[in-house]
């Protein structure tokens, strides 16, 4: 047996065993500052901000590490708080929340959080203490937010700011539900499932374009990293690169099937520095789905839909289409069990916004760099940006509002997930199966 071979098997072994062992390892990886929670009295605390401010309509959410470990802050939006502050707290330390339909305590337990302060008494002692690198990045991002904000008219802006630099905080209520009513809420996330869907698109395109497979790789990585220093690089972002660069090395090898083998070793390689994220942290679960999904299902989608198809436009455009639905359906297991809610209308909406999105990115960044050289330029450019998000937005809106879009489905049994992959894998099975006896 070769040796690499034996290392991918050790590397489905040690995934395997870091599934069932999670649960135990969120005990034992708890913090000595967890000891201090849910008691009557206040509790002083001085720590610096380790990561970005989660800035929501109402509140801002502060991630602050002590001595004794993390713990996360809910307060006011003002006074205005910076990656880098070093805080002094007085609050009642908690433990998080259970919801019924979502464990909020894990969620945060793959952090290394496993406390939290709500409206605490806050002193600022010190400001800018964070690493310098990551203090300017976060800087650039938020001069590009006010670029944006300062020309483009709301609610477009909103889109574009989600698009482009991962925000989240001006989206009205609104506008959250009809994403997940449609199921296209990925759009807006950090998350390897868009990355992937996206760099895909963008190499059928560019590819399309006359460039040669390398030349196009390239250019698509280097958009990847300048995604992730326009939202600032956190964790999920820099995960989320890894599974798109994962793809586009297959592509650019012109070998798809070792994708996988390099996506087993690159998840086993995170879990080691993380092992909670693999059942805890959705996603990296539609990262890794995401991928599957390209891998396997697409050329099934491929073989079926273009074998009559002789238009190369045509061809190239169903091939971005297949390409959103194989993505779709690779995760739609994982999306019903943990937002407990089916979207009918799903596929023909991400069919209809998904293969713009490649594109409202190119052209919202042009317009992001034109008006920070010239607020004129940026309102010249300002225009198919805008007609993009409003496209965008359009058919959300519309989706949205048909009676039988979205079905709430609750109390989803863990079978249901594991039958609906093994029926997946089962169909993809039986359709190689029959492909080989065909010939």
């Amino acid at each position: 047996m070769k040796i690499s071979n034996i290392f991918l098997i050790i590397c489905l072994v040690f995934i395997v065993v870091v599934f069932f062992v999670s649960p135990r390892l969120i005990e034992k990886r708890k913090s000595p500052l967890a000891k201090n929670n849910d008691l009557a009295e206040d509790f002083v605390l001085i720590g610096k901000i380790i990561k970005e401010p989660d800035i929501r309509s109402n509140n801002i959410k502060l991630t602050l590490k002590t001595e004794e470990g993390k713990v996360l802050i809910t307060t006011g939006n003002y006074p205005e708080y910076f990656y880098g502050d070093v805080l002094k707290i007085k609050g009642k330390l908690e433990t998080p929340i259970v919801f019924e339909e979502f464990n909020y305590k894990n969620y945060l337990a793959k952090e290394g959080i496993y406390s939290v302060i709500y409206y605490p008494e806050i002193e600022i002692l010190e400001r800018n203490k964070g690493f310098f690198i990551y203090q300017a990045i976060l800087k650039f991002k938020n001069k590009m937010t006010e670029t944006i904000e300062r020309i483009m008219p709301f609610p477009e802006v909103s889109l574009l700011e989600g698009i482009i630099l991962g925000n989240k905080q001006i989206y009205s209520e609104e506008i959250k539900n009809e994403l997940s009513i449609t199921g296209t809420s990925h759009i807006v996330a950090i998350s390897g499932m868009n990355i992937v869907i996206v760099s895909e698109i963008l190499m059928f395109v560019l590819i399309g374009l006359g460039m040669w497979r390398k030349q196009a790789f390239w250019f698509v990585s280097a958009l990847i990293f300048l995604f992730i220093i326009m939202v600032g690089a956190p964790a999920s972002a820099i995960r989320a690169g890894i599974m798109g660069a994962i793809l586009l090395y297959a592509q650019k090898i012109g070998r798809l099937s070792n994708a996988t083998r390099i996506m087993i070793f690159a998840g086993a390689i995170m879990l080691i520095f993380n092992p909670l994220l693999l059942r805890y942290d959705v996603g990296f679960q539609l990262s890794f789905l995401a991928v599957f999904g390209l891998i396997y299902i697409k050329p099934i989608l491929d073989e079926l839909v273009l074998r009559r198809i002789k238009k190369e436009e045509l061809s190239s455009l169903l091939q971005i289409i297949t390409t959103t639905i194989a993505a779709q359906i690779a995760v739609l297991g994982v999306l019903i069990y943990n937002f407990g809610r089916i979207s009918f209308i799903s596929p023909i909406a991400n069919i209809l916004i998904v293969p713009a999105i490649p594109f409202l990115t190119a052209i919202g960044l042009i317009f992001i760099a034109g008006a920070a050289i010239w607020s004129f330029l940026g309102k010249i450019l300002l225009w198919p940006a805008y007609i993009g998000t409003a496209y965008i937005l359009r058919i959300v809106d519309c989706f949205s509002k048909i009676p039988w879009s979205a079905r709430e489905i609750s109390n989803i049994h863990w079978a249901f997930l594991i039958g609906y992959y093994i029926l997946l894998i089962g169909l993809i099975w039986l359709y190689k199966r029959n492909k080989k006896l065909a010939y």
